[in-house]
């Protein structure tokens, strides 16, 4: 692989205005852009804008001395696969920008004294000097030739304390029909996609030269998950993205798929990742009407009927239906109030098959955890982006939760602001 050429670039001051408002800013606004960004939070926080027109941004992670890394999924212009952002001045705005690459990606993590980023075929790593703009040297590739071909190629991964690198790739299909997404056509049956993709590889995040075929299969039956990330004891979880068009492609034969049943199925699924799990896609779905899972109709469900999906592996919560999962951290916060540290937020990118219900989705929820695993109800944490689609999730060294926006490329902070400010 190459690595393209480095451009560097400033944000221009027209940022710096937009993002710190206009006029004169009082304390209790120190830090936070005029009516939070258009941003709804919890009171007690606020919203800054730190950068614009980053490009997709997809997910995101801090480096060691503060700044900002941004995997980029389609790189255009000076937004190249990774994008460096920089507040020289702790005002919370990003002076500085600058991006390298070798293509787009959307996973990116640090770990160990490298930075890990996931192309749609490979996961790979340059060793990232203290206070780098930029890496020394072209990348590491770490594991190669992992199957990306027909949709769902994006590469989230998650490493765990103990160097283990938990790699999603996703199944580049529907529901694994014969024809993929026409009218009822039958599912494949055993599904052939379950032999490269659908689940949780796992491979030695520090041996060079890997293959799909050296990892582990971890997990199957999961139809491609994005929003991925371990927890403080290295345990891995996911939530993924769900199958769509029931009511599209089966309302012909059968009468039970509605649009509005559609439009509410089936559940986006929260699971915990362990080894030699099942999660049943692409033959079963989770119905939340009747809050379990059941038969797919391309493997001849009718909306009620379980089979064989009694006996898989099941979700830990479940979330509205075509919300579309994209990225997780969990809460470490010691900024955040007490109960911030004790769950996961999951950036959701929003719905496009809700139709005729309004599509939904499009915000940041916290989900509390009880002795490692999800209790209790979730909540919106964030929401009011306005048109645009929240990838990705990552926590500052000083506490602050950055989200980032892969449609109009913004990247936001969300801070405590603290008492007496």
């Amino acid at each position: 692989m190459q690595i393209m050429r480095i451009r560097t670039s400033s944000i221009l001051a027209s940022l710096l205005a937009a993002a710190c408002g206009s006029g004169e800013t009082t304390e209790a606004e120190a830090g936070c852009t005029e009516g939070n960004a258009g941003l709804t939070v919890p009171s007690g926080f606020c919203a800054q804008i730190v950068a614009d027109s980053v490009g997709a941004a997809r997910h995101v992670t801090t480096a060691p001395n503060g700044d900002l890394l941004i995997a980029i999924r389609r790189p255009a212009g000076e937004n190249t696969g990774v994008v460096i952002l920089r507040d020289g001045d702790g005002d919370g705005v990003a002076e500085t920008r600058n991006s390298f690459g070798i293509g787009g990606g959307s996973g990116i993590a640090f770990h160990d004294g490298f930075l890990y980023f996931g192309t749609d075929s490979a996961i790979v790593r340059w060793r990232w000097p203290d206070g780098a703009l930029e890496p020394d040297g072209a990348p590491d590739t770490i594991v190669s030739a992992l199957h990306a071909s027909g949709g769902h190629g994006d590469k989230a991964f998650a490493i765990a304390p103990d160097g283990s690198l938990f790699v999603s790739i996703g199944a580049p299909s529907n529901a694994c029909q014969v024809e993929n997404r026409q009218p009822g056509s039958p599912g494949q049956d055993p599904c052939p996609l379950l032999e490269v993709s659908g689940g949780i590889w796992r491979f030695d995040a520090a041996k060079l030269r890997q293959t799909q075929a050296d990892g582990e299969r971890w997990t199957t039956g999961t139809r491609n998950i994005l929003a991925i990330a371990v927890d403080s004891s290295g345990q891995p979880w996911g939530v993924q993205h769900g199958r769509d068009h029931l009511a599209l492609l089966w309302r012909a034969t059968h009468p039970i798929y509605t649009d509005e049943k559609n439009a509410e199925n089936p559940g986006e699924e929260m699971f915990r990742l362990e080894s030699g799990a099942d999660f049943g896609w692409p033959y079963c779905y989770h119905d939340r009407d009747l809050n379990m899972k059941v038969l797919a109709p391309e493997y001849g469900g009718d909306g009620k009927t379980q089979g064989r999906c009694a006996t898989v592996d099941q979700p830990q919560t479940t979330y509205p239906a075509h919300w579309a999962p994209n990225a997780m951290v969990f809460g470490t916060s010691r900024s955040f109030p007490e109960k911030y540290r004790k769950g996961a937020f999951i950036a959701f990118h929003g719905s496009f098959d809700r139709a005729p219900l309004p599509q939904q989705g499009f915000n940041i929820v916290f989900q509390p955890f009880l002795d490692g695993v999800p209790t209790g109800s979730w909540e919106v944490f964030a929401e009011g982006f306005g048109g645009r689609r929240p990838a990705g999730v990552a926590f500052e060294r000083d506490g602050s939760l950055i989200v980032t926006d892969d449609r109009r490329g913004r990247v936001y902070r969300i801070r405590k602001v603290e008492p007496g400010l």
